[in-house]
């Protein structure tokens, strides 16, 4: 057989394998949850009648949809498969625009992948390597539904969450930092009090996840790690800025450190994984440039001996196109949920969020294996596009 008739031969079944639905129109839904933002949700249509859905929530939202109609614009006509295509236009967009860019790149990117699954006839988890975790462990974000910073207000829902089946509760209860100096210990001592009231509530055997949101200096950080140790904190997360300061407590904290939730792609993870900041990376779907993306970054983590344990306090779908990507790590720890914040937010989707007990569960329907409810949407949503 001569070189010219292998690769003629090669290439036939290739060709006639792949399917060729082209992206056809983009509909985008703002639905309103509380005062710490909406969800943005998007469905991505195909000429062959496929659809995928996909979420942008949280970032600066007039910015985020008018770039992901921008770069639905340049992908209109191309192959549902074209989405190293799609990462390509969209890393200039997340460069410039920061988290609201990568929220427009990664909606866009989750919908094709759920187009992609159907068309195949796999679930998603399928087509990043197989499922290696049938269920998905959660913890209750409860610090987006809590407008009561107090010990008693975090203990409520710490409570709540417990009740619904969750053992690990997170919360982030030094937010709103005074800008007076004179008053930040006063701050910082409220805080820890509503740690030390949610582990009371929640019992010695039960996590907690506790985020600092970046509010501290090194040198009280260093002191705040201290403090909490009786505490046995699952993980402390974000204490300061900066790679070399992160370090620094990583090295000194008797507890796992855990971060990463803005940074986009593989080139923004390489220094932070390789500068110790952390012992948990917290790539987020949304922000980090969407499923493959975060596929790649948890490579990097692995490589590095590190779990990854995605950020993500958004809608179902986020969390559900994350999980599809979580099942086939080897180093998957746990999943965020934003907890409480709305009582309808399982039937945002249909079939409704499978959660029980804090995990989810995937179904093996292609692609996600769920459908925006278009009930829901008609009575809570604003369709933009």
């Amino acid at each position: 057989m001569t070189r010219r008739h292998l690769l003629s031969f090669a290439a036939v079944p290739l060709t006639a394998a792949t399917p060729k639905a082209k992206l056809t129109s983009l509909e985008i839904f703002r639905l309103p949850v509380n005062k710490r933002g909406d969800w943005i949700l998007v469905r991505l249509h195909t000429d062959q009648g496929v659809s995928g859905i996909g979420d942008a929530s949280h970032g600066r939202d007039p910015v985020t949809i008018a770039e992901m109609q921008k770069l639905f614009e340049q992908m209109k006509g191309r192959s549902f498969a074209d989405i190293e295509q799609l990462r390509k236009l969209g890393l200039p967009v997340a460069k410039q625009h920061g988290v609201s860019g990568a929220c427009a790149l990664s909606a866009l990117e989750m919908a094709m992948w759920d187009i992609a699954g159907q068309i195949y006839g796999v679930p998603v988890y399928t087509l990043f390597g197989g499922r290696l975790h049938d269920r998905i462990r959660n913890y209750a974000n409860i610090n987006r539904a809590n407008f009561d910073r107090s010990p008693a207000g975090f203990a409520k829902w710490a409570t709540d969450a417990v009740k619904n089946g969750y053992d690990a509760i997170k919360l982030a209860s030094f937010d709103g930092f005074p800008r007076d100096a004179s008053q930040a210990e006063a701050h910082i001592r409220n805080g820890l009090d509503c740690v030390k009231a949610v582990r009371d509530v929640v019992g010695p055997s039960r996590d907690i996840l506790v985020d600092a949101h970046s509010n501290f200096t090194l040198e009280r950080g260093l002191k705040l790690a201290e403090e909490f140790e009786p505490l046995n904190l699952f993980w402390l997360e974000e204490v300061c800025r900066g790679i070399p300061n992160l370090a620094r407590i990583n090295q000194a904290a008797r507890m796992p450190t855990a971060g990463g939730e803005s940074i986009f792609g593989t080139h923004g993870f390489h220094p932070y994984i390789h500068g110790g900041a952390v012992d948990i990376i917290m790539p987020d779907i949304k922000y980090c440039g969407g499923l493959l993306e975060l596929k790649k970054i948890a490579a990097m983590g692995e490589a590095a001996s590190l779990p990854v344990s995605p950020h993500g306090p958004a809608s179902p779908i986020g969390n559900i196109a994350a999980a599809h990507v979580c099942a086939t790590l080897p180093n998957f720890l746990i999943l965020e949920l934003g907890y409480g914040e709305v009582p309808w937010r399982a039937d945002v989707v249909t079939p409704a969020e499978p959660i029980s007990k804090g995990y989810l569960t995937l179904n093996d329907r292609p692609g996600f294996g769920f459908q925006l409810n278009d009930t829901l949407l008609r009575k809570q949503a604003t369709k933009v596009q």
